[in-house]
């Protein structure tokens, strides 16, 4: 009776676990961390999803395992306690059961390894891009250069939160949701669109991280690294660096902004310099009738008198 009411005990605890996990579950769909968010976000790219896949291949192996392993030890430790008399056995090894537990974790690693390799080399995969940005990180702020199109400026941590982390202030949720995570010029990129982005960095070890977009990448000195992106959903998509840069490492947020494509010429239009927006025309013979219009526009010329 004391045994199954432990039993018991443990299944209600299970069934907790597994309802506090359901919210998790829902969390997961948003591009965005959520307040409480336990699991990774779902992301809003191909490559996001990817990973997510990966992650809960790995998540629901790494759990079935774990309930084996612990369900056997704990049956174990109540059904062969000693209180019960039970005497434990005397062997030295068991061939069989050594194969079985070497060959089973060797085959789980292979089933896991394989599609995850063939995610991570897709990954890397930039043939095809529609267009390029160049991220260059510096301390501490980064810079973007849209290649081929005369565009480029720097995106820092906006002015609103950098006054208010100067002055001591404590920000809540409530009164500033996006302390830290706003910047003044935000990476605007369309959506539907294979972007190719190169990246590197002016002075130290930065990382160009935006969890939505399901990636990671080093900026290194010296060197130029190549991820891609193809954004589905229009939205407001944020990261930070990733990587210890110095003092103000957590103040260099990162914010993509997703648009349209139609609004995304537009805006990379107006971002032009007006000098690169009109071209020369070319010039045109002068009519006989312009020839005369310019000459009576002229004053005539007075005769010189004399002394």
């Amino acid at each position: 009776m004391k045994q199954s009411s432990v039993w018991g005990r443990l299944c209600n605890s299970g069934l907790a676990l597994a309802a506090m996990a359901l919210p998790t579950v829902a969390w997961a769909q948003a591009a965005d961390p959520q307040r409480w968010q336990l699991n990774m976000g779902k992301g809003v790219t191909h490559t996001a999803r990817m990973a997510w896949d990966a992650h809960m291949v790995a998540l629901w192996v790494c759990v079935i395992i774990g309930v084996l392993v612990f369900g056997a030890m704990g049956y174990a430790i109540f059904k062969f306690r000693k209180s019960k008399g039970a005497v434990p056995a005397q062997f030295s090894h068991n061939t069989r059961a050594e194969v079985i537990w070497t060959v089973i974790p060797i085959i789980i690693l292979v089933v896991m390894a394989w599609p995850a390799t063939a995610k991570l080399i897709a990954m890397y995969d930039t043939r095809d891009s529609e267009m390029t940005v160049k991220v260059t990180g510096y301390q501490w702020m980064w810079k973007y250069e849209y290649l081929g199109e005369n565009v480029a400026f720097t995106s820092r941590l906006d002015r609103n939160s950098d006054q208010v982390r100067q002055s001591g202030a404590v920000p809540t949720m409530e009164s500033d949701p996006h302390y830290l995570l706003d910047v003044d010029n935000p990476l605007v990129l369309p959506v539907d669109t294979k972007v190719r982005f190169v990246i590197t960095s002016d002075d130290v070890v930065h990382a160009w991280w935006v969890p939505a977009l399901g990636w990671k990448q080093d900026a290194v000195p010296g060197f130029v690294n190549e991820r891609w992106t193809n954004i589905e959903q229009e939205g407001i998509y944020r990261g930070q660096c990733a990587e210890l840069c110095g003092k103000d490492h957590g103040f260099m947020p990162i914010v993509v902004k997703a648009v349209s494509k139609e609004a995304f010429k537009s805006w990379l239009a107006s971002r032009k310099p007006a000098a690169a927006d009109e071209a020369a025309a070319p010039d045109e013979p002068a009519t006989e009738e312009a020839v005369q219009d310019a000459a009576d526009a002229q004053p005539a010329e007075q005769p010189a008198t004399g002394a």
